[in-house]
C-alpha cells in the first residue's frame, strides 16, 4: 500500500492480509477434533479491529522490517487476544452472550469446548511465532526475545494478572491507581508486546524498543479509557456487544472516578505522550504509528 493511503485504507488493507494469514494459520493436515477446530476458528475468524496485529506490522515497517516475516507474529498476538476474549466471556468470568455481534463461543460450543478453544489458541500462538524463524529466517535470538516477552506480557505479570485484578476489583476498587493497574495489564501490555515484537523483528535498538514500550503503554491506557467511555455512550450495533455492561456488573471505570470530560482529556494527554515518545526516538518511518494513535483516540467502536 502506498504512503499516501489514508489510515483507514491502511488499516483495511492490513486487516485483509491478517485475515488471510489467520485463515491459513492452523495446518489443514493436522488431526484435530472437528469441534475443537471449529470452535477455535469461530472466534478467531469472527472479525474485529485486528489492531494488535496491525501494530506488529506498523512497528516493523517503522524500522524497516519485513512485513511478510511479521505476519506470523501478528497472527500470534491475535490468537492470544482471541483466547482471552473467549475466556473473559465465560459464565465464571464476565458471563457475556455476544462478542463482535455474534453469540459468544460458549453459547455455541459449550463451556468445556470454549475453554479448550482458548487453550488451543494460546498455545498455537507460540507455534506461529516460531515460523518467523523457520519460514522467514528471522534470527533465532530475536524470535526468542519475542517469545519471552509474550510469555511475560500475556501471563501472570501481564494480561492474566490484569484480569485477575479486575475480578478481585469487583469486590470494590477505591483508588484510581488500582484501576490503572487493571487497564495497564489487561489492555496496554498486549499492545506493548505487539509494538516491541515488530521492533524485534526489524532488529530495533534498545532506544527504539524503549520508545515503543512508552508509546504502547500510553496508547493502550488511552484505548481502554475510550472503551470505558464507549460502554456508556457507544452504539451497540457498532460495538457488537451490549453497552452499559460495566454498570450492570458494577465495575468501576475511569468516567466513574474522574467523570466523562476528564476521561476524554486524559485520552488526549496519553495519546500525545505516546506520540512524543516516538518522535523523540528518531525512527525512520513512524508516520503510520502516529496516525494509528490519532485514529484510536477518535474511534467510536
Amino acid at each position: 500500500m502506498t504512503k499516501t493511503s489514508t489510515i483507514r485504507e491502511y488499516i483495511a488493507a492490513n486487516a485483509d492480509a491478517i485475515e488471510t494469514a489467520l485463515a491459513q494459520s492452523l495446518p489443514v493436515n493436522w488431526e484435530i477434533p472437528l469441534a475443537l477446530r471449529d470452535s477455535m476458528s469461530y472466534s478467531l475468524m469472527a472479525g474485529g479491529k485486528r489492531l494488535r496485529p496491525i501494530f506488529v506490522l506498523a512497528a516493523a515497517e517503522a524500522l524497516g522490517g519485513s512485513r511478510e516475516a511479521a505476519l506470523p507474529v501478528a497472527c500470534a498476538i491475535e490468537m492470544v487476544h482471541t483466547y482471552s476474549l473467549i475466556h473473559d466471556d465465560l459464565p465464571a468470568m464476565d458471563n457475556d452472550d455476544y462478542r463482535r455481534g455474534k453469540l459468544t463461543n460458549h453459547k455455541v460450543y459449550g463451556e468445556a469446548m470454549a475453554i479448550l478453544a482458548g487453550d488451543g489458541l494460546l498455545t498455537h500462538a507460540f507455534y506461529s511465532i516460531s515460523q518467523a524463524h523457520k519460514v522467514h529466517g528471522i534470527a533465532a535470538d530475536r524470535v526468542l526475545a519475542i517469545t519471552e516477552e509474550l510469555s511475560v506480557l500475556a501471563g501472570a505479570r501481564g494480561m492474566v494478572g490484569g484480569q485477575a485484578a479486575d475480578m478481585l476489583g469487583e469486590q470494590g476498587i477505591t483508588k484510581l491507581e488500582e484501576l490503572e493497574y487493571i487497564h495497564t495489564h489487561k489492555t496496554s501490555d498486549l499492545i506493548v508486546f505487539s509494538l516491541r515484537a515488530g521492533g524485534h523483528l526489524a532488529g530495533a535498538s534498545e532506544e527504539h524498543l524503549a520508545a515503543l514500550r512508552k508509546f504502547g503503554h500510553a496508547i493502550g491506557l488511552a484505548f481502554q479509557i475510550q472503551d470505558d467511555i464507549l460502554d456508556i455512550i457507544g452504539d451497540e450495533k457498532k460495538l457488537g456487544k451490549p453497552v452499559k455492561s460495566d454498570e450492570k456488573q458494577q465495575k468501576v471505570t475511569y468516567p466513574y472516578f474522574i467523570g466523562m470530560e476528564a476521561s476524554e482529556q486524559k485520552i488526549k494527554e496519553l495519546t500525545q505522550q505516546g506520540k512524543d515518545a516516538l518522535l523523540q526516538a528518531n525512527m525512520n518511518n513512524p508516520e503510520r504509528l502516529l496516525q494509528l494513535a490519532d485514529y484510536l483516540m477518535q474511534r467510536d467502536h
